[in-house]
């Protein structure tokens, strides 16, 4: 069974069941949320809001959620592959949807470590 996090805000109410949640991306005041479908929604919540609301809401799979820099965070179970030198991350869900995003090369090399120490 699912979890569902669940964004409000004053105009809008987002619910997503977490295992859908690609990755969330930011842009100041606004985080944008992919879906594995391909689909995306935005809302008007910073990052750091969002990421407060995951580790509160979602009790198993919370730490499937990783930050990434100042503007991403990133479902750890879509991970496909990961090019530090090309400071490249690839998400996908194996059927539908593929997502190349690029983030810096510490980042990466963080990400890269802890998939490596969770084997």
């Amino acid at each position: 069974m699912s979890e569902y996090l669940i964004i409000s805000t004053s105009v809008d109410l987002l619910r997503a069941a977490a295992d859908e949640i690609v990755f969330i991306s930011s842009d100041g005041n606004y985080s944008s949320f992919m879906f594995k479908w391909g689909e995306s929604r935005v809302v008007t919540m910073q990052l750091g809001r969002v990421e407060f609301l995951i580790e509160q809401q979602l009790v198993r799979s919370g730490q499937n959620f990783i930050r990434i820099g100042k503007s991403l965070i990133i479902n750890r179970n879509f991970i496909s592959y990961i090019n530090l030198s090309k400071q490249q991350l690839v998400l996908a869900d194996g059927c539908t949807a593929s997502h190349c995003l690029t983030a810096s090369r510490d980042a990466l090399r963080q990400l890269k470590e802890l998939l490596e120490n969770d084997l």
